[in-house]
């Protein structure tokens, strides 16, 4: 099932994709689930619950209908809880900054404040000379979780979702210690414009063979799969839920593939398989609407 948070007459209603590529409002379907999608993923529904939602949505009025195609996407919801991103989780990348990749997840977090939607601006800060964008794959917790087995992790997501995680890397690459701030500016954290159920997103196949690319300007900057990461999404889940309780709505972005410098002017893009893409262009300091 897919998920996403679309503007309706000046408002954000959630919606789930109903057969024909239309979005169904979700406050069409039942009057408490109106507004943005965390209303939903608050209720830890089940995936048969999800379902009869689904099933629900078929049946509204043909006008209740927002066409897939003239949807208008705002961030899927607004975090209220933690936002948990991982360092260096590909070889690769770890190999561009000449860095060693950590024998445990490098993890830091980020404030609700950075946090953007689909077609919001990258904003480039001006205490920052070299800002990089980097595209990642985003897990979206569902349920109360603490102290969970690797082998049950995924089932305690409400779903995937698409990330843009942005760094002042010449801030990081004063000091180690600097992570925090070079990561957490405003707009350094855009996810959207869909949440998708893990069933939905693996189907018949594999999660590790899902790729995750970095774009710019409609050239692929990098692009890898997430087989290739030091750290499997269902270790990272393990991991930190054994360090610390997560919430409904909670947010864990895993790591990226490569990145890209951006300059005001730049479209960034990041894509991962079978999730429509998340799109946001870069403005300088300033330039913000």
């Amino acid at each position: 099932m897919r998920f996403a948070t679309l503007r309706l007459d000046g408002t954000e209603q959630a919606a789930v994709l109903c057969s024909g590529d239309r979005w169904a409002p979700l406050h069409h379907i039942d009057p408490r689930l109106r507004g943005d999608l965390l209303r939903l993923i608050a209720e830890e529904p089940s995936r048969e619950n999800l379902a009869n939602l689904a099933q629900a949505g078929e049946s509204l009025a043909g006008e209740q209908f927002v066409e897939r195609a003239a949807a208008v996407y705002t961030m899927p919801y607004r975090p209220t809880g933690k936002i948990w991103g991982i360092g260096l989780n590909y070889r690769d990348h770890a190999a561009d900054l000449s860095a060693d990749s950590p024998a445990q997840p490098a993890s830091f977090m980020k404030g609700a404040h950075t946090v953007i939607g689909p077609g919001e601006p990258i904003v480039v800060p001006s205490q920052s000379e070299r800002t990089t964008s980097e595209a990642e794959l985003g897990l979206v917790i569902g349920r109360r979780i603490r102290g969970i087995d690797r082998r049950d992790a995924l089932d305690s997501l409400f779903g995937f979702c698409v990330v843009l995680d942005q760094t002042a890397e010449d801030i990081l690459q004063l000091n180690p210690r600097y992570l925090t701030r070079s990561k957490n500016f405003e707009t350094f954290f855009s996810f959207g414009p869909e949440v998708v159920t893990p069933d939905e997103l693996i189907g018949e196949g594999r999660l590790g063979d899902i790729e995750v690319a970095t774009v710019r300007n409609g050239e692929i900057v990098r692009r890898n799969t997430v087989d290739n990461m030091m750290h499997s999404p269902e270790e990272i889940l393990r991991f930190h839920a054994d360090m610390m309780p997560f919430l409904p709505g909670d947010l864990i972005s895993t790591g990226t593939p490569g990145a890209a410098v951006i300059a005001p002017g730049d479209r960034m893009e990041a894509r991962v398989d079978h999730l429509e893409p998340l799109v946001n262009d870069v403005v300088g300091a300033g330039e913000r609407a």
